[in-house]
């Protein structure tokens, strides 16, 4: 068995023809808010963001956990305006077994239902499969979010279950998390579904 060469796992700019994805900084808290405080953005999520000062808690913890080599944040930029419209990153990164997940991303209500997002996970995917060499991504979703489900599903992943009780929330309800993943045997087929999504 060959050994496994360990990528260093650093900040980069995924540039696409709607979106732009930057890496995460403390400078983008007061733009994250103005876009990302909507109760709606948070109803699936764990621990919500309701003010600015949650916002820079979260922008903190995101940052922490990069410096740990577990993730990577982004802010997602409309290539357009030029304008902070959401945020996403690899999370769960374990390199030593070419595996990472996609997520925590939201984008603002305005950008919802538009090529933004599918652009977005265009750019992350080939960079984890071609660039970092990736062999798993993992998404993963509230077992009630049908929404967020069928987006997952709609981009060509393929759902393996339930984690049932998963997770505890802000609120004190318990989640069940569904899971799904992409292989990078599925990933050529699926790259030019998102593609021609975007045409």
């Amino acid at each position: 068995m060959n050994p496994i060469k360990q990528m260093k796992i650093e900040p980069v700019i995924l540039n696409g023809s709607v979106v732009r994805l930057e890496p995460l900084s403390i400078d983008y808290v007061e733009g994250l808010s103005h876009v990302g405080l909507e109760p709606e953005l948070w109803r699936w999520i764990p621990s919500p963001v309701a003010t600015i000062d949650h916002m820079h808690d979260y922008v903190l913890k995101a940052l922490e956990e990069q410096r740990q080599g577990v993730a990577l944040p982004f802010v997602i930029i409309d290539q357009v305006s030029n304008q902070v419209i959401g945020c996403t990153r690899y999370v769960d990164i374990v390199m030593l077994h070419k595996r990472l997940e996609i997520g925590s991303t939201w984008l603002t209500s305005m950008y919802q239902r538009t090529k933004a997002n599918t652009e977005a996970k265009l750019l992350l995917l080939t960079y984890a499969f071609e660039k970092m060499g990736v062999i798993r991504v993992t998404f993963k979703t509230d077992a009630l979010n049908e929404k967020s489900r069928k987006a997952i599903l709609r981009i060509g992943a393929v759902e393996e279950g339930v984690f049932r009780k998963h997770l505890i929330t802000a609120s004190g309800r318990v989640r069940d998390s569904v899971y799904f993943s992409i292989i990078d045997t599925e990933w050529p087929m699926i790259k030019m579904k998102l593609e021609n999504m975007l045409k």
